[in-house]
């Protein structure tokens, strides 16, 4: 019975003192260090990012690591004015790719983050702030972007190479099959006696496993470099050297060939290029107008 009474005490006694020393603990709590329309950045989420910082090798520090998470502030509340909203299914998502460029498993991700001292959740946040502007990029900023039809035109046409500038009717004979070097050598002596693309069927007939097809008009634009190089010097009833492809070994005869000048293609990569960097612009100028807007308080 004592003995009872005596634990009973004793338990009272441990908890009375580890509560005290609870109380007489200093609290670490997180400091603000920066407002940005009125919504906090703390010293913590600054370190936080200071280390995933460490883990890509970006050297920027605190003032690179303030900055960012400045701009994010800024970001996500652009995009909840614009009722852009991030799921936790894109942010996993968006996790997944990133272990999956790494080439390791999400978990093991998890493991490198936290390994070197980086809450998961950091790099939740700034996927987030990512996923949210894109959004407001693609509703708000993609719209304005506008790209002259005229200038694409002059800038393909300055990018035009004499090679570049015949269009095709071609017919391909390949030698299917692995075995590159004989095949080669049978497709070289096919080539010795081409005489034209309407006996290359026939022509065909004498080798094994060796068919034509048809492979209707290109123009030099759509065609590799050194495929259009070498077509260029070609003359109607000409066919090109033999080259090994995944089929067995190929080579291209010129059925007929004019002269023509096609921007399509070229303009077609002109246009994702101009494109991205006048979105590029607009994008820094949005999100520079939102930041001369902002209310910043640094303490």
């Amino acid at each position: 019975m004592a003995n009872g009474v005596w634990g009973r005490a004793a338990g009272a006694m441990v908890l009375g003192l580890m509560l005290s020393l609870a109380a007489a603990m200093p609290t670490f709590a997180a400091s603000v260090k920066v407002t940005v329309n009125g919504m906090p950045i703390t010293d913590v989420q600054i370190s936080q990012r200071v280390k995933l910082f460490a883990l890509e090798g970006n050297k920027s520090g605190t003032a690179g690591a303030t900055n960012q998470l400045i701009d994010e502030a800024i970001q996500m509340a652009e995009a909840k004015r614009l009722g852009i909203s991030v799921s936790n299914a894109q942010i996993d998502g968006a996790m997944l790719d990133i272990a999956r460029n790494l080439k390791v498993s999400k978990d093991k991700l998890l493991q490198m983050l936290t390994q070197s001292g980086v809450n998961p959740e950091t790099l939740r946040d700034r996927l987030r702030s990512a996923i949210a502007w894109a959004g407001v990029t693609e509703s708000a900023i993609m719209p304005q972007v506008q790209i002259s039809d005229l200038e694409l035109d002059q800038r393909a046409a300055g990018q035009v190479a004499a090679y570049q500038s015949f269009d095709y009717i071609l017919k391909e004979v390949i030698f299917i099959g692995q075995g590159s070097g004989a095949r080669t050598g049978q497709a070289n002596r096919y080539r010795s006696s081409f005489a034209g693309c309407d006996s290359a069927v026939d022509l065909s007939l004498a080798y094994t496993d060796a068919a034509v097809i048809d492979v209707g008009r290109r123009h030099a634009t759509q065609m590799p470099d050194a495929i259009a190089k070498e077509l260029a010097g070609l003359n109607v009833g000409g066919i090109t050297k033999p080259r090994v492809v995944e089929q067995g070994v190929s080579m291209l005869a010129v059925c007929q060939k004019t002269q023509a000048q096609d921007l399509t293609f070229i303009k077609g990569d002109l246009r994702a290029e101009v494109g991205n960097s006048a979105l590029a612009g607009e994008v820094d100028k949005y999100l520079a107008t939102l930041r001369s807007q902002a209310k910043i308080i640094r303490n």
